[in-house]
């Protein structure tokens, strides 16, 4: 969380409930007028998506079917590992 943001959580959180609902709602009426679809993303998220294509493209994932096999397997059935 930005230096930024603390501070506006601070100073909301000054004021009377009823207007803290007030800045409550105009800043989802601000964040839906930026990205009616919520498609946009944080720079943190960027940076993970762009991790997660490398390791797709480098071959490191798990097959679905791997993980439910792993799930629903017996506990105490010998793995071949």
């Amino acid at each position: 969380m930005s230096e930024k943001v603390r501070e506006m959580f601070q100073l909301v959180d000054m004021l009377p409930e009823t207007e803290q609902n007030f800045v409550s709602e105009m800043i989802k009426r601000v964040v839906l007028a930026w990205d009616p679809d919520f498609t946009k993303v944080t720079e943190l998220e960027r940076k993970q998506m762009e991790a997660a294509q490398a390791d797709l493209e480098q071959g490191e994932y798990v097959l679905h079917e791997d993980v439910w096999n792993f799930l629903t397997e017996e506990p105490n059935s010998e793995r071949s590992d």
